[in-house]
């Protein structure tokens, strides 16, 4: 027979195991939110720019999430003022595998860098009386109205690369090869010269 010394750390493993199981399959049968959040800057012609926020929302568990709510609170009156559009949302529910999304755009005037936060999605559980919460992933810093290189010239060199890209590289290729061709090595002008002696 086993001693009580041993069976008490092999109850505490088998009940550890147990609970970690139990645990696993409770997060399996539920709601997994993924957000993901993307700010685009276009400059205007009235010394402004205007910002362009989307947010996509992702539901990759296995359960439905009821009552979705997203809020975008990040951003500050002094800086912006809305255009188009609100920083809420809510949807009555969100199923498995499925994707929502909500955009807006703003307008600056102030000329700063400026650092976003993460989007707050509230969401609830049948299983549990706590509404949950999920963050949607940060924005990089925006450099608001900053000095930039006309983004014409890139335009236009890229035009000119995809235009005429190929026809310059044949013409390269072709040039290359009838220098190799018409320039004599140098290994066979030397036994050349060696023969004349």
């Amino acid at each position: 027979m086993a001693s009580p010394m041993k069976v008490a750390p092999m109850i505490s493993v088998v009940l550890s195991a147990l609970f970690f199981i139990s645990a696993a399959l409770s997060i399996s049968d539920s709601p997994f939110i993924v957000a993901h959040k993307k700010a685009t800057l276009t400059k205007l012609k009235s010394g402004s720019e205007r910002l362009s926020v989307s947010i996509d929302i992702y539901n990759r568990g296995s359960a439905t999430a009821y009552d979705v709510s997203l809020t975008d609170d990040s951003w500050a009156q002094n800086v912006f003022e809305f255009v188009n559009g609100n920083t809420s949302k809510s949807w009555e529910r969100l199923d498995a595998g499925s994707l929502v999304s909500h955009s807006f755009e703003l307008e600056s005037k102030a000329k700063t860098i400026y650092h976003g936060a993460p989007a707050v999605i509230t969401f609830r559980i049948p299983t549990k009386s706590r509404l949950q919460e999920a963050y949607s992933t940060p924005i990089l810093p925006l450099d608001i109205l900053a000095d930039r290189i006309p983004e014409q010239k890139f335009e236009l060199f890229k035009r000119f690369l995809v235009n005429y890209g190929s026809l310059i590289s044949v013409i390269s290729l072709i040039t290359l090869s009838g220098y190799i061709i018409a320039t004599p090595s140098k290994s066979s002008a030397a036994k050349g010269s060696k023969k004349r002696h």
